[in-house]
């Protein structure tokens, strides 16, 4: 099934929920949290997927969305956390 390539999407929620083609860029949580930073800055280029990327965090750490595991569901966040689970880490 080929999936569709959703042009100027800014919604994580809505890429997922809708199926559209999506590159996993979820490891990027792990890594800035495991960094400890105060502050990140991020430079990107115009149309390079920073407010994404600001999405999915927001959907990660947001209580709002605390029942919502559908959406990391098989991403890359999703099976190191399952995981840890299972070694009990």
């Amino acid at each position: 099934m080929e999936r569709t390539i959703s042009i100027g999407g800014q919604d994580f929620e809505t890429i997922r929920v809708n199926d559209y083609f999506y590159i996993d860029k979820t490891d990027f949580i792990r890594q800035w949290w495991e960094t400890g930073d105060s502050v990140t800055l991020i430079t990107r280029p115009r149309r390079f997927g920073k407010t994404l990327n600001m999405s999915m965090m927001e959907q990660f750490f947001s209580l709002d969305y605390a029942g919502r595991s559908d959406i990391f569901c098989g991403l890359s966040i999703w099976k190191r956390e399952k995981y840890r689970e299972r070694q009990g880490l």
